[in-house]
């Protein structure tokens, strides 16, 4: 049987594949050292890459309504970086803006901590006797432990132990935090001023990403990659921008509501509530635990009100306004927001619950526009 040279190249290529892939399984520990090394070094543009996204989401808003009527010479040149410039004013506003809130908060917070902790554990004790007069067998308890030997002898020879080596491991711990701080330091400044040149010519950077892949790919398949990352840049942007609506309006509904009820350190539990639930479905949870505590010390009926706020606000957050905010935003049901929250934070944490999704929406457009896709052409040749 005689092929043609077409059939040879196409037989050629599936066998060097196979190699290849045969190739990378053997290898596998060194390909991943590999993958592991060239992350390692990339990450300060992956981060950079990922601020510029956020950041050209305000930016977008910046040139198209408060910049819009600028036109002339000088528009084209200096547009693009006042706009950068306003949209780095407008993140760091925010940032400010939550620590002025939170910070002196915070400090007024710890003195009164200060203040009423040894009332609080007062009160503890009290209860705690009041309990053990009530409970004989606690009491019984108590005293068996006070029985229990202790071989001093022991302890100190440890204590000495760590003072010798525990030492000089601390200094080691010590460099070694401080050398990672001053990494972190430089990443996030070369992420920076990387975002900032990503932001300066994007539209240059887009039209050779565009090139590229027409350059290396068949027609169609490029067609469908182009549309793909589109729709996937449309609900990341979208996603971002729901996400942080989201956190803004729980935010105040728990400063109005806990200044309502009189609940203690309501701006700064609001503020933390609105900062953590940016983490989507579990991340005001966290604010729930910390503002509890803090309510805690100071009341704990009022704590438990607190909580009772908490719940109520949060199902009407979660069943109400996030399926329709963010959910919508993405063109997203909001079952399909839970599992995407779930799968992401099981795989890649907080992460994950972030990227999936945008990732999951994304998957689902897809799949829908298909299956309708197929459902008229069956509709249509019955």
């Amino acid at each position: 049987m005689n092929l043609d040279k077409q059939t040879m190249k196409n037989i050629r290529h599936i066998i060097l594949f196979i190699a290849l892939v045969i190739l990378c399984v053997i290898n596998i520990k060194e390909l991943f050292g590999v993958f592991k090394f060239v992350l390692g070094i990339s990450q300060p543009f992956i981060w950079g890459g990922a601020i510029a996204f956020v950041m050209n989401i305000p930016l977008n808003g910046i040139e198209k309504r408060l910049l819009k009527n600028w036109k002339g010479k000088y528009a084209e040149k200096f547009k693009r970086p006042v706009s950068i410039i306003l949209s780095l004013l407008l993140i760091l506003f925010i940032l400010v803006f939550v620590v002025m809130t939170v910070v002196p908060q915070l400090g007024k917070t710890i003195m009164d901590l200060g203040n009423k902790l040894p009332a609080f554990f007062d009160n503890a004790m009290v209860e705690l006797e009041k309990l053990c007069a009530s409970n004989p067998q606690i009491v019984e308890y108590l005293e068996q432990l006070q029985d229990i030997s202790l071989d001093w002898d022991k302890i100190l020879d440890g204590a000495i132990n760590f003072l010798q080596n525990g030492v000089g491991s601390m200094v080691t711990s010590t460099v070694s935090v401080a050398s990672t701080i001053i990494g972190v330091s430089v990443n996030i400044v070369v992420a920076i001023i990387f975002s900032i040149y990503v932001l300066s010519q994007k539209e240059k950077l887009g039209d050779q990403g565009k090139r590229i892949i027409k350059a290396y790919l068949p027609e169609k398949i490029n067609t469908q990659v182009l549309r793909v990352l589109g729709l996937l840049s449309n609900n990341f942007s979208s996603f971002i921008s729901g996400q942080c609506l989201e956190a803004v309006i729980l935010g105040t509904m728990f400063v109005i509501t806990l200044t309502i009820f009189q609940i203690p350190y309501a701006l700064l539990i609001g503020v933390l509530i609105a900062f953590t639930a940016l983490i989507p479905i579990v991340g005001a949870f966290i604010g729930c635990v910390v503002g509890a505590f803090l309510i805690l010390v100071d009341s704990p009926m009022k704590a438990f009100i607190f909580v009772i706020i908490f719940f109520t606000l949060q199902q009407i957050e979660g069943n109400l306004i996030y399926p329709h905010v963010v959910g919508n935003s993405v063109g997203l049901p909001s079952m399909w927001v839970l599992v995407a929250v779930t799968l992401g934070g099981s795989l890649m944490g907080i992460a994950g619950m972030l990227l999936f999704i945008p990732l999951v929406s994304t998957a689902y457009t897809l799949l829908r526009e298909d299956v309708n896709l197929r459902n008229a052409s069956v509709k249509g040749r019955i």
